[in-house]
């Protein structure tokens, strides 16, 4: 007999969650917690697949990866299916749908946006909540109610070929802009949210020489000091509910199989109370690739005990083959209860009992524009300019020759996981040219050619979001345009190819060297992306020989270079008068870039990440530790830490030059607070120059701490200011003493007296504006929900001494 107590939506998610429980078989509990592929209980057309009366005698908990052609079509399959799991299983529990939601909810029809190192490069936490807002909106809407984003990575190396999908290289802005896209997603009641993941949980950014899924070799300190300070930031600040696995292993052991890891640091130390979500093929890889089980069941076995909730994308260790191994002893049905009861409660919490079925009715080409003006914007601010001897911004009306694999190629701007690069991977399987995307070796080619035609990549992003490549944008502006794409992203298209570059670059009054690199999905020509690993980070060689073939000319170049990530700069890009740099900034990065050309718009993007001068200098991140890399000391008589190469960044963490000039002056600050107190650090912001435009200051602190190295220095706030010409803001931080925390030599989270120098710019290598203060009184061991991790930034009236002049 089965009780329905667990129905009383007036009881607490998770008094429900445990009254079902109760009711649940070993083999319902275990299916709890694995996700099957859609087309395993439905085809295309949403009647049931051969195998769903199978699957609905032990549904399972999740479905993954049901990605459609419109929000419509996705609605359909997402009701098909919840009905299966309501209406025709024992206890009838909705199913959670889990989807991507990087750069937009990753469903065709939907909006995409900037990549995220083009989000870090924007410095706009609100607008990153506005944009996982809209995403909330959009998810709920069809019906799925778990992403998987954001990419919480600390980026240290940028040979990995997925520094695109991060924030970059700094932990605190990693920090600011996670807490932004949990809050936006999940909303202040989850009964009206989508849950966030964060991921990959821990240290996968910093692989074995770059190479992706390779371990993570880092001590305890760097572990939570830096690595872990995102996914900590967001679970206290924003209640982030769902945790990805790194494929990584850990001090010798797979995060996957790690207690230590998903349950004594993620939950006894950071406090987290959501559930872990498998990387895909997690249980998998502990067999095959990294050998510590020789079996699925044994793989199971490690993994429930170490706290990983939820197996995705499809059964391998958990479901069928968990359930007997707690049959035969060897798994803890204990671990699998706890397991199961957070996959209720937050299905419980997202209120999926008593409205499991998407929207009734959607307006198709209503929802494909939303987001439209906040791409725009957040595209807009993620240009950086990074150098610029006079030559910027272009005059109206110019001959214009536009040169290189960026030319005219805007299906370049959308990286893994958005939608048309999906799409590009699933044509390429149907094709042949791909065998399977991972996780879904099973797909089967009518459920896809059911809901897909296949369509060239081109014109996917022309016709269902507008994007116009960079020399159509240009367009706009100039007198004539002509292009010429020269070479390919790696390989040559020739002598011939590399003429007519010439010849229309001889032509032309200006020549603007569209070059960079791509992120596809495991396929097609490509820099960057999953799998796609670099060992050397130089622009690709073919690009090089371009280059170097235009500049041979004389005519002027502006090169403008589209990446996720840093890239060695040959002598001919570093020396050309100006330089853009553009992430992969989704339907309007073109527009952005040839706005920020021409002066329409003033740029204000600053780099999520330092460029190098060559691969040799990586890691070379602004957070280095005193003494270490280059923030070491100089012996005497030594000129540089290298024999053959300045060790500093060509470009440091946070550069971003605009057609405007700004002063920093009139410091003031607390000369001494104490360690249970906030320090007050204020200064005023003057546009300097001839034009309107915004720029990001930053504070940067180094905390003198006893007897353990700490960071030479770290970004603790920023705050973007807009002004006017002449127009002068005064800008308050406020530094909370708990934030300067760190793990002391006692393995103790502590705040110390010490003395904290600081200093604020325009980038981490700015220090036109410099102080200190002390810390005083007893020091603190801080539990998790004790710290602090964002200070608090204001701007007092601003003053206005000279007319506004548009650029």
């Amino acid at each position: 007999m089965t009780s329905d107590d667990f129905r009383d939506a007036r009881l607490p998610a998770d008094e429900r969650a445990t009254l079902l429980l109760r009711e649940l078989t070993v083999e319902e509990k275990c299916h709890q917690l694995v996700s099957v592929m859609p087309w395993t209980l439905v085809r295309a057309d949403g009647s049931d697949s051969d195998e769903a009366e199978d699957w609905l005698s032990h549904p399972p908990g999740h479905v993954a990866q049901l990605i459609t052609d419109t929000p419509a079509k996705l609605a359909h399959l997402v009701e098909s299916i919840q009905r299966q799991a309501v209406e025709r299983t024992r206890l009838g529990i909705p199913v959670l749908f889990h989807q991507e939601a990087l750069s937009g909810f990753l469903a065709g029809g939907h909006m995409s946006f900037p990549t995220g190192t083009g989000l870090a490069a924007a410095w706009s936490p609100e607008l990153v909540q506005q944009m996982t807002e809209l995403i909330r909106r959009q998810m709920i809407r069809t019906g799925v109610r778990h992403a998987l984003s954001p990419v919480m990575d600390v980026a240290l190396d940028p040979r990995w070929g997925r520094v695109h999908e991060t924030y970059g290289e700094d932990p605190y802005l990693c920090a600011a802009l996670s807490v932004a896209f949990t809050r936006g997603l999940q909303g202040d009641d989850l009964s009206r949210g989508v849950l966030a993941t964060g991921k990959h949980f821990l240290g996968y950014a910093l692989p074995v020489g770059g190479v992706n899924t390779s371990a993570y070799e880092g001590g305890m300190r760097q572990t939570r000091d830096l690595f872990a300070y995102p996914f900590e930031a967001a679970i206290r600040l924003a209640g982030l509910r769902s945790v990805m696995n790194s494929y990584a292993d850990v001090d010798g052991i797979p995060v996957g199989a790690s207690r230590e890891v998903l349950t004594d640091l993620l939950r006894g130390v950071l406090g987290f109370d959501g559930f872990v979500s498998s990387d895909y093929t997690t249980l998998d890889q502990l067999v095959g690739r990294q050998r510590v089980a020789d079996t699925a069941g044994e793989a199971a076995c490690l993994a429930i005990a170490a706290g990983l909730d939820v197996e995705m994308p499809k059964p391998y260790g958990y479901g069928q083959v968990l359930a007997e191994e707690v049959r035969r002893g060897n798994a803890d049905i204990a671990d699998v209860d706890t397991s199961v009861w957070r996959v209720l409660r937050a299905k419980f919490e997202l209120g999926l009992f008593e409205n499991p079925y998407p929207a009734q009715h959607i307006d198709v080409a209503a929802v494909a524009a939303e987001g439209t003006e906040l791409s725009r914007e957040l595209a807009r601010r993620s240009v950086v300019l990074a150098k610029n001897d006079g030559i910027l911004p272009l005059a109206k009306g110019l001959n214009v020759a536009v040169i290189g694999p960026h030319a005219d190629a805007a299906k370049l701007q959308f990286a893994t996981y958005t939608y048309a690069s999906w799409r590009e991977a699933t044509d390429a399987v149907l094709s042949g040219e791909l065998g399977n995307m991972l996780g879904s070796d099973d797909v089967t080619t009518p459920w896809y050619k059911g809901l897909l035609a296949p369509v060239e990549p081109e014109e996917l992003v022309h016709e269902r979001f507008g994007a116009r490549s960079i020399a159509a944008e240009i367009t706009d502006y100039a007198g004539q345009v002509r292009t010429e794409q020269g070479t390919r992203l790696t390989r040559s298209l020739g002598e011939d190819a590399v003429a007519r570059a010439v010849e229309i670059a001889r032509e032309s009054e200006v020549v603007v060297l569209a070059l960079g690199g791509a992120s596809l999905w495991f396929t097609g020509e490509r820099t960057e992306g999953e799998a796609s690993d670099t060992a050397d980070i130089s622009l690709p060689a073919a690009q090089t020989r371009l280059a170097e073939a235009v500049a041979a000319t004389g005519k002027p170049i502006v090169v403008v270079l589209v990446q996720g990530r840093a890239y060695a700069l040959p002598e001919v890009v570093r020396s050309a008068p100006a330089i853009v740099m553009a992430s992969y900034g989704g339907p309007f990065g073109p527009k952005a870039i040839a706005e920020v050309l021409f002066g329409a718009i003033n740029p204000s993007g600053k780099l999520p990440y330092s460029i190098p001068r060559h691969s040799g200098q990586i890691p070379v991140h602004h957070h280095q530790k005193a003494g270490s890399g280059y923030r070491n000391p100089l012996p005497p008589s030594v000129g540089r830490h290298y024999l053959d190469l300045e060790a500093t960044p060509l470009y440091p963490f946070a550069h971003g030059l605009s057609y405007t000039d700004f002063t920093l002056h009139g410091l003031s600050h607390d000369a001494q607070v104490d360690t249970d107190a906030a320090a007050r650090i204020a200064l005023t912001v003057t546009n300097s120059g001839p034009v309107t435009g915004a720029t990001v200051v930053q504070l940067y602190v180094r905390v003198n701490a006893k007897g353990v190295t700490r960071p030479a220095q770290q970004l603790a706030g920023f705050f973007r200011v807009e002004a006017a010409p002449g127009e002068s803001l005064r800008v308050t931080f406020r530094l909370s003493a708990a934030q300067l925390g760190h793990t002391d030599a006692a393995r103790n989270f502590a705040v110390e007296p010490a003395r904290i120098d600081f200093f604020l710019g325009l980038d981490s290598d700015d220090r036109r504006v410099e102080g200190s203060f002390d810390l005083v009184g007893e020091p603190r061991v801080l539990s998790s929900a004790e710290r602090a991790f964002l200070s608090e930034a204001s701007s007092g009236t601003s003053v206005r001494t000279t007319p506004m002049k548009e650029i």
